[in-house]
């Protein structure tokens, strides 16, 4: 068997974002956000995640999965792979404008529902933070105490979760090993085939059952991403050839030595130690020191 990459946007839609996926979000939400009891989610209405701009001359944003819950909250997922300039920021202005299109003119604002902005990036977001899933709300700075629940930031740094598959306790780590790893699988493993979420999740991205359009779609996505990928190299490559000739032209070698430390620097959200150090000549360590 082979299964489709969760971690595009195609796969990921694909997988949370259809009504037959209804039952299965309600799993991965409750499992990712640690809703339980009184709080666990019950019931959602998937809907269209393409965000209309509702005044003129506003930007149009894409999500990968918008769901509105039971109790009115609305919850945008995205699934991003490269760390885009300015990134950071559309994720606010998704969760603001979502939170502001849900009242019309005239309306009370105590009408307005929280909105929840749940975002897996395949990229380290957050270098001083050591856990993979990571929470922001409004608080106050100095006694730390909430202003207000309503728009609630989460990131999940799938490069951060390293757990095998012997050590996944529980459905949480279950879910996020299937998100970071389905696609290099060509079997559902037991630990994962015993929940009855994942399980039917595997079999929404097993690419036997798959439109000739959808693998079609599925493969300009990686297309895409392997396009931006080179693009982050070859800027790379030109700019330490550039410091390496400047330096040698100057006669002075750190020259090219300080143009490596400013690529490598540019790229710590972007790509592993080893692969810097490998493009840069910098060592491992170095890397390291400039996290």
């Amino acid at each position: 068997m082979r299964f489709l990459d969760v971690k595009t946007d195609f796969a990921f839609k694909k997988v949370f974002g259809s009504e037959r996926s209804k039952p299965l979000l309600i799993n991965f939400l409750n499992a990712i956000l640690d809703y339980t009891g009184e709080y666990a989610i019950t019931d959602l209405t998937i809907i269209d995640p393409y965000q209309a701009p509702a005044i003129k001359g506003m930007k149009d944003t894409f999500v990968d999965v918008k769901a509105i819950l039971a109790n009115g909250s609305t919850v945008i997922i995205e699934m991003q792979v490269l760390n885009v300039e300015g990134f950071e920021k559309r994720v606010l202005y998704n969760a603001a404008k979502t939170y502001a299109a849900q009242l019309d003119k005239g309306e009370q604002y105590s009408l307005l529902n929280p909105v929840i902005a749940l975002t897996f990036v395949d990229f380290i977001m957050f270098p001083e933070q050591r856990e993979t899933l990571s929470r922001y709300k409004l608080l106050e700075t100095q006694t730390l105490t909430h202003y207000s629940d309503d728009i609630e930031l989460i990131f999940i740094e799938l490069p951060k979760f390293t757990l095998s598959l012997d050590d996944l306790n529980n459905i949480h780590d279950k879910w996020i090993y299937f998100v970071k790893n389905a696609g290099k699988l060509d079997y559902i493993p037991d630990a994962l085939m015993v929940e009855a979420s994942i399980n039917e999740a595997f079999g929404i991205a097993n690419e036997a059952g798959l439109t000739k359009a959808e693998l079609e779609a599925q493969e300009k996505r990686h297309d895409f991403i392997r396009l931006q990928r080179g693009s982050i190299e070859k800027a790379l490559h030109d700019g330490l050839l550039k410091g390496r000739t400047e330096g040698l032209v100057a006669g002075r070698a750190e020259g090219a030595t300080e143009k490596a430390l400013e690529i490598a620097r540019n790229l710590l959200d972007v790509l592993d130690d080893a692969t810097i150090a490998r493009k840069t000549g910098l060592t491992e360590a170095e890397i390291k020191a400039l996290r």
